[in-house]
């Protein structure tokens, strides 16, 4: 049975799910999730995620939800096959833990919400609270902060090679990029650098453009 990815093309997390897949060269169905309609709530989706909230995944008899495990997933099972994701060095694989659990708790922590409330609400007829992003921009600005220092001496967060936390941020820091908040990565000349590399990774430029 295919892989199947229910989805939204708009959808950070979506995104997320769909560059892994690219980056493994796999093949795989999107069946699109109208979030308009409020789809991701009512059956069938809310069986396979009974959250509703995009996406939810496929491989067979295996369903899953919650796109950070998903990906997860598909780094291990298919550790074979495209870009390697993951490290068999437990060493190495930890250092990859650190800056995944890094990505999820602070770099998100802020960029999801200013992703929110700098370009989903005016598209929902929403006011930007001006307040809050400014409070957003400078807690982000300190977690950059840090991964400046820590890209000064490697290619990639966990190493010279990329690997699937950089990969979780990739969707984000498209997002970020449109806004004003680029200043924010452009300042810093190794977090600029490394935000365009991952922008202009095949299997992202594929994702963007699907």
């Amino acid at each position: 049975m295919a892989i199947k990815v229910h989805g939204s093309p708009v959808s950070p997390a979506s995104k997320r799910v769909l560059l892994c897949l690219e980056e493994k060269q796999l093949d795989y169905e999107f069946v699109l999730v109208d979030l308009s309609t409020g789809q991701q709530k009512k059956e069938p989706f809310i069986s396979l995620n009974p959250f509703g909230q995009v996406p939810g995944f496929e491989d067979g008899d295996l369903k899953l939800f919650e796109s950070r495990a998903i990906t997860r997933y598909i780094a291990h099972a298919y550790a074979d096959k495209g870009t390697p994701l993951i490290s068999e060095d437990p060493k190495k694989m930890a250092v990859i833990g650190v800056w995944l659990e890094v990505e999820s708790q602070r770099f998100d922590a802020a960029g999801q919400k200013l992703t929110f409330e700098i370009l989903v609400k005016p598209m929902k007829g929403l006011t930007t609270d001006d307040a809050a992003v400014e409070q957003l921009q400078g807690q982000l600005a300190a977690v950059l902060d840090v991964y400046e220092a820590r890209l000064g001496k490697s290619k990639y967060l966990s190493g010279e090679e990329f690997s699937l936390a950089d990969l979780h941020h990739v969707p984000i820091i498209a997002y970020l990029m449109m806004t004003k908040v680029k200043a924010v990565f452009d300042a810093r000349p190794c977090v600029s650098a490394w935000a365009a590399a991952l922008l202009a990774r095949p299997a992202w430029l594929k994702v963007n453009k699907a």
